[in-house]
C-alpha cells in the first residue's frame, strides 16, 4: 500500500510576526519546510511527498526542495487550512486513478510545515498505525491541568487524564479523508466553523469511524512565534545542522 506525505505549507504564520512567510524560515540554516520535506524523504514507510504552499511562494519551496527524490509536486495550496487539505485530496486521487486506479486505499500523513523536528519514529508509528484504524492522530499527553473559561472566569477544570495534545502528522486512509471533506464540502455550516485539524473533520463527518492514537514526541514543537526557533535549535540532534554539516540523501 503506498504511502503518501503531505506538508501543509500554505499558511499565513501572521502571529510569527515576520516579513517572510514563517515556513520559510531558517532553523539551523534550512527552511522549516525543508526540515519537514527532509524527514519524510529519509523515512523508509514513505513513497512519496507532495507539499501545498501559498502560491506567491511555491516556486521558492519547489526550488528549495528539488534534491529530495520523494518529492512527487509542490501544488498551490487554499484560504484555510481545510481548503488546502482539500487541494491535496484532490491531487492525491487523481494520482491515485492514474498510477494504481486498482488501489485506492493509500496511507496519507498530513503534517504541518511549521513542525520541523517530527522524528522518523513518530512517523513510522503513524504510518503502522493506520494498518490498524482508518485515521490516526498524534498526541502527546498534557502535563498541564486544562480549565474550561468563559467572560474572562474559569468555568471548569477539565480532567487531565482524560486530554492530550495535538501534534502532526495525522495519518489516514485515503478513501476515509476524501469522503470526510467531501461531507464536508456538502455542508453550508462548514465554513463558519471549521475545524482546526484534519481528525476534526473526520470526528464531525464521520462519527463512527475511530481515529486511533499515535504517542507523539515533546520535541515535536509546532513554530509559532519567532522565539519558538530558539527552542528549536537547543532541540536539534546529530544530522539536523545547517547545509554542509550532514550528509543530505
Amino acid at each position: 500500500m503506498r504511502t503518501v506525505a503531505v506538508v501543509l505549507a500554505a499558511g499565513s504564520g501572521r502571529r510569527f510576526g515576520s516579513a517572510r512567510p514563517k515556513q520559510l524560515g531558517l532553523l539551523a540554516g534550512r527552511a522549516l519546510v525543508e526540515h519537514c520535506v527532509r524527514a519524510f524523504d529519509q523515512a523508509p514507510g514513505v513513497d512519496a511527498v507532495i507539499v501545498v504552499a501559498a502560491p506567491e511562494i511555491e516556486a521558492e519551496v519547489r526550488h528549495t526542495c528539488a534534491e529530495y527524490a520523494k518529492l512527487a509536486a509542490v501544488i498551490p495550496g487554499g484560504e484555510t487550512r481545510t481548503d488546502s487539505t482539500r487541494q491535496a485530496i484532490g491531487w492525491l486521487l487523481a494520482a491515485q486513478t492514474t498510477a494504481e486506479p486498482g488501489s485506492p486505499d493509500w496511507k496519507v500523513l498530513f503534517h504541518d510545515a511549521a513542525r520541523p523536528l517530527v522524528d522518523q519514529r513518530t512517523i513510522a508509528d503513524t504510518i503502522t498505525a493506520l494498518d490498524l484504524w482508518p485515521a490516526a492522530g498524534v498526541v502527546v499527553p498534557s502535563s498541564d491541568t486544562i480549565v474550561e473559561i468563559a467572560d474572562g472566569v474559569v468555568q471548569r477544570v477539565l480532567p487531565r487524564d482524560t486530554l492530550a495534545r495535538c501534534q502532526t502528522p495525522q495519518g489516514f486512509r485515503l478513501p476515509v479523508i476524501a469522503r470526510a471533506y467531501e461531507l464536508a464540502g456538502a455542508d453550508p455550516g462548514f465554513a463558519a466553523l471549521p475545524a482546526t485539524d484534519d481528525c476534526g473533520v473526520v470526528l464531525r463527518y464521520l462519527p463512527d469511524m475511530p481515529v486511533g492514537l499515535v504517542t507523539g514526541s515533546e520535541r515535536n514543537i509546532k513554530i509559532t512565534y519567532p522565539g519558538d526557533l530558539a527552542v528549536a535549535e537547543a532541540l536539534l540532534e546529530p544530522g539536523d545542522g545547517a547545509h554542509g554539516t550532514d550528509h543530505h540523501p
